[in-house]
């Protein structure tokens, strides 16, 4: 394990690099090879690990990334805390391009993609009433609106299969329902670190309104990629500050999620 590594970053679309002057590991896992190098820095006084969940040359679309490695191998170097930041489709027309959603809710609409570590060696019921980290939500929430942005510090992300956007029907059953925001990565993302008992933090830039919303016109992936390359340097920042941030000692619930669970195998 390599010494002292506690806080992971998981870059979406547009974000492959974070730390300069950083150690390569390529690593392997029961879960075959994850999405690449994991590179290893600091900021500030913390040891970071990063990975960009599509690839360095973006070559894994949302539904082929090999999140059950992704997240293995962070815990492996001893990561407890992950920041995820990416971009998202706004369902309310209240919240446009730019604006910061850290949500605090998930709903599932993906298919066929394998969310679990446990789908042998007997029954085990992991708690995910709440999906995200409460202690990183509100650290990401403080650093983010101190640091300008307008930020929105609840919401539902929606999570669809992708690779293609929703429908206009879909989009306006997405609002319809109130959810928030719309993205293609962040389940399984969240449920396998809760499965590994660590803490996970979605950092959510919106780059679009959905086609459903009033103010939407259809979203293409050039106009998603630009708002974010546009911004990247700005969220690159934040993320740093979030990291700073984070508490040395984990006190959050995430920490006890597989108290009194008889896990199949044990962990890295």
């Amino acid at each position: 394990m390599v010494n002292q590594v506690e806080i992971g970053v998981i870059g979406g679309s547009g974000f492959y690099s974070l730390l300069d002057d950083a150690e390569e590991h390529e690593l392997t896992t029961p879960y075959g090879p994850p999405s690449d190098v994991i590179t290893v820095g600091t900021i500030g006084s913390r040891r970071v690990a990063f990975i960009p969940r599509h690839g360095r040359d973006h070559r894994f679309p949302p539904h082929r990334i090999p999140y059950r490695a992704n997240m293995w191998a962070l815990r492996s170097l001893g990561v407890r805390q992950i920041i995820a930041p990416s971009a998202v489709g706004s369902l309310r027309a209240e919240y446009g391009p730019g604006v910061l959603v850290i949500p605090d809710q998930l709903v599932d609409r993906t298919s066929g993609r394998v969310q679990t570590y446990y789908d042998a060696g007997g029954a085990v019921h992991v708690p995910f009433a709440d999906p995200y980290c409460p202690t990183g939500r509100a650290v990401a929430a403080a650093t983010a609106s101190a640091a300008g942005w307008d930020t929105v510090d609840e919401g539902t992300l929606v999570v669809i299969e992708g690779p293609r956007f929703s429908t206009r029907a879909e989009s306006r059953w997405f609002s319809d329902n109130g959810w928030t925001i719309v993205g293609m990565t962040g389940h399984p993302e969240a449920v396998l670190a809760r499965e590994l008992a660590l803490c996970y933090t979605s950092l959510s830039l919106v780059t679009d309104h959905d086609a459903g919303v009033e103010a939407g016109e259809g979203v293409t992936q050039e106009e998603v990629f630009a708002f974010f390359a546009a911004n990247i340097n700005r969220m690159r920042s934040l993320v740093a500050e979030v990291v700073e941030a984070l508490p040395s000692t984990r006190s959050c619930p995430c920490v006890h999620a597989l108290d009194g669970i008889k896990l199949p195998f044990p962990l890295p």
